[in-house]
């Protein structure tokens, strides 16, 4: 039985990660792959409980513990869905992984990469994706898309300041230079369809449309 491949994708608030992961899916199933459409934090029902934590405008988390219950949380989703899938061939699209914890732990709270990589491999395995489309926006384009996604209600993450996301849209800029096999950066600009054909060109090298 052939290895399913791992594709993630990553980026700020606002840019359409979710709506272009499950058009990613559909494409592919379209193409007689099976997928399984995912997301973090989250995923397996031990994830989605520790999403609660993290996104509770509520709650007040400092960072080394913020890093610690994502890390949690993406321990029992590669362990229970991700890994199970790959093995039995399943392709894996993913809205957020591992750089999502390095861009924001990382840019936005300064903590250190060799930190955050450390706990993926002692949670997670290690685990990296195949492939990791950043999607990236015009920072007006962006605050028009929350709000009118969140209006005032944003979750606690997301209703962090300008400067925090900034630091974290740098970071995932640096992660995309660092690792230029892996990322593909992707213009979140125009309509839906239009990144889609984007991510799909992209796409091509592992699907074996590429030349």
């Amino acid at each position: 039985m052939s290895t399913g491949r791992f594709i993630t994708l990553e980026g700020g608030e606002g840019v359409g990660k979710s709506t272009q992961a499950a058009m990613l899916a559909d494409a592919l199933r379209a193409r007689g792959i099976d997928v399984l459409l995912t997301r973090e934090p989250g995923g397996t029902p031990g994830a989605e409980a520790i999403r609660k934590l993290l996104l509770d405008s509520e709650l007040e988390i400092g960072a080394r513990t913020e890093a610690l219950l994502f890390a949690a949380a993406r321990a029992d989703h590669v362990e229970k869905a991700i890994a199970p899938a790959l093995d039995r061939g399943t392709w894996v699209v993913c809205d957020r992984f591992i750089d999502s914890s390095r861009a924001y732990q990382g840019g936005g709270d300064d903590l250190f990469d060799d930190a955050i990589m450390a706990l993926h491999n002692i949670g997670s395995w290690g685990l990296m994706p195949d492939m990791t489309f950043l999607l990236t926006a015009d920072n007006e384009a962006v605050a028009q898309r929350l709000a009118a996604r969140d209006g005032d209600n944003s979750d606690r993450i997301g209703g962090r300041s300008a400067e925090y996301h900034a630091a974290v849209a740098d970071r995932f800029r640096t992660l995309a230079v660092s690792d230029p096999e892996r990322f593909a950066c992707i213009s979140a600009d125009g309509t839906p369809g239009e990144v889609h054909d984007r991510i799909m060109r992209a796409m091509a090298p592992l699907t074996g449309e590429g030349g």
